[in-house]
């Protein structure tokens, strides 16, 4: 089995890839901790908005407002679980990472939600063999991700859950209410320990398809996650990320020029909310969602035609491949939308004629 800790695996888990962060901001910090916490709640804010400890950078993980994240970290010190809401790619399941990371120094008790999640991934399961061996025992029983958080008194993560059919959500709502899990099989039950909790996700596109009852909404003190303010903010989000996954790949090319960055940002923020930059020109916005996730992944993917199929360095043609498939997922109502774009809006940028033309070249 592999490492998780090793410099080969593809992506480290935030406690490994930041392991010199959060031990430099745990040998400074003396302020009082929660129970179990590795780090006061003002560190642990810290390591999510940047700053110094000691002699040692703190590198942000978020970019944003810093009140939201002041929320979600005093949430967490009180009995209410944290619900992050919105829309893809605002860095819910990031922050929920480094949160975990950062408070229980384990950021992998996670469950992934989705329609086909059941009782048990929340719960507990069973291990059949033993079961019909043995019965009902301590050792047929499969703890859940929740349960060992439980157990541990460290931070737990669901991951999507809107995703999950209501009445799965629902078991969550003993656990998070009287910090109990029954497990009426052994007539016994597990309690949690001091420093346990609970960070979930939900997607604002969601909404609609598995309502979370009024019962579980109190369990919950909700942060909504909002898109970058301005354009300044995602590109510098844009281009931290991008630097860490070439790096983390090894992408043999160099870094990208800012303007590009800045092009394929406002390209989606233009379209995202159907205005121009300069608030003159209405567009329509196409399906997708053009998130800041969207946005590093389209750099990114030009970073690697350009290192292996180009000249080493981003250009308007590398980005142009990834671009057009990122903005157009109806190929009939997004393509119209993306070539109105073109004709009414990049074609007019002087500065923007090498990107106008290799995007018509692909549409």
């Amino acid at each position: 089995m592999t490492d998780p800790a090793s410099p080969d695996v593809l992506r480290q888990h935030a406690e490994q890839a930041y392991a010199h962060e959060l031990a430099a901001l745990a040998a400074h910090d003396d302020r009082p901790r929660p129970p179990r916490w590795n780090l006061s709640p003002h560190a642990v804010l810290t390591y999510l908005m940047g700053g110094q400890a000691g002699d040692t950078p703190v590198t942000p993980k978020y970019v944003g407002d810093r009140r939201l994240m002041e929320i979600a970290v005093a949430t967490l010190a009180t009995d209410r679980a944290l619900l992050l809401i919105g829309v893809p790619g605002t860095a819910k399941s990031w922050v929920s990472e480094h949160l975990a990371a950062a408070i229980s120094g384990d950021s992998t008790l996670l469950v992934q939600g989705t329609a086909g999640t059941g009782e048990e991934a929340i719960r507990y399961g069973w291990n059949y063999a033993r079961l019909l061996a043995e019965g009902p025992s301590e050792a047929a029983l499969v703890e859940s991700p929740v349960m060992r958080a439980m157990r541990t008194g460290k931070i737990a993560r669901l991951e999507e859950l809107t995703r999950v059919q209501s009445d799965v959500q629902d078991t969550l709502i003993t656990v998070l209410s009287e910090k109990t899990l029954p497990v009426p099989e052994l007539n016994t039950e597990v309690q949690a320990v001091r420093g346990f909790n609970l960070i979930a996700t939900a997607n604002n596109r969601d909404r609609g398809v598995n309502d979370l009852s009024s019962a579980l909404k109190r369990r919950f003190n909700t942060v909504v996650l909002p898109v970058p303010d301005s354009l300044d903010d995602e590109v510098r989000i844009v281009t931290q990320r991008v630097a860490q996954l070439a790096a983390g790949l090894e992408i043999p090319a160099a870094p990208p020029a800012l303007e590009e960055v800045r092009r394929i940002v406002t390209v989606f923020r233009e379209l995202r909310s159907g205005l121009t930059a300069d608030g003159k020109t209405r567009l329509k916005s196409p399906s997708g969602s053009l998130s800041t996730a969207e946005a590093i992944s389209v750099v990114n993917h030009g970073l690697s035609l350009a290192a292996h199929f180009g000249s080493g360095e981003l250009s308007a043609q590398d980005v142009a491949a990834s671009l057009v498939g990122a903005v157009i997922k109806d190929p009939v109502q997004d393509g119209v939308i993306w070539r109105e774009y073109l004709e009414t809006v990049a074609k007019k940028r002087d500065d923007w004629k090498d990107l106008y033309r290799a995007c018509r070249a692909v549409s």
